[in-house]
């Protein structure tokens, strides 16, 4: 049976909606950036069609993404995690962002929650472990939650915490951060969920590690990671 196009009832190319949710989600662009951006290359187009296209088919791409790189880590080894939370406001409230992040920097999973006692703890880990499997060693920094949870699980041997041991997972913050500022925050639970969950996804796919690999292999794999993403959802 052929699959249906997602692509079926809009006029507009998916070419087009595939550049204009990658510029949104990627790069830390508002949406009448994305507009004016689309505008220079003779597309006319709202900021508030570039809404609903992120909307709609930002969650397709990520799960597309998702599905492609779980199939290609089953051949390795769950060897090291590194697990995190960071506060952020919606509407003024405090809610807690929770972060995997294994041994490469690549992001397994984030977790949006209103507080960050046991029971949230116990619920991300549940929810990673359950995608990915169990790790051979955690490292996390010392929030009890953390160690509750784990006793819970029944790997708490399998717990690190150290001062600079959890630096990976505190650097994948940073283009969260860098995002939520020109987005101007967030207003509801939800739509952060959503958010975090396909940006992690689009991060992952477009991040390189530039400053591990030569130049040539760099270029390489850019082409490779933009002509998958241009085939994403395709019929």
């Amino acid at each position: 049976m052929t699959k249906r196009s997602p692509f079926r009832y809009f006029k507009t190319s998916p070419e087009i909606i595939r550049l204009a949710v990658m510029l949104y989600v990627r790069f830390p662009l508002s949406l009448r950036n994305v507009e004016d951006l689309l505008h220079e290359r003779g597309i006319d187009v709202s900021h508030e069609t570039v809404r609903f296209w992120w909307n709609r088919f930002g969650p397709m791409f990520a799960s597309e993404i998702r599905r492609k790189r779980a199939c290609r880590m089953r051949c390795y080894s769950n060897w090291r995690w590194h697990l995190d939370e960071v506060f952020v406001k919606i509407n003024g409230e405090r809610h807690y962002l929770w972060r995997a992040v294994d041994h490469e920097g690549e992001v397994l999973e984030s977790y949006v929650t209103k507080r960050r006692d046991r029971t949230a703890a116990l619920k991300f880990l549940k929810k990673v472990m359950k995608r990915y499997g169990p790790p051979e060693v955690i490292v996390t920094d010392k929030l009890r939650s953390y160690g509750a949870a784990m006793k819970v699980i029944g790997n708490i041997a399998r717990q690190e915490t150290g001062r600079w041991k959890n630096n990976r997972a505190e650097n994948s913050h940073l283009p969260f951060r860098r995002r939520e500022r020109a987005m101007h925050r967030f207003r509801r639970m939800r739509s952060l969920q959503k958010f975090v969950s396909v940006h992690a996804s689009v991060f992952n796919h477009f991040n390189q590690e530039r400053s591990l690999s030569q130049r040539d292999h760099f270029k390489m794999n850019r082409t490779a990671a933009l002509a998958e993403w241009r085939g994403l959802c395709a019929a």
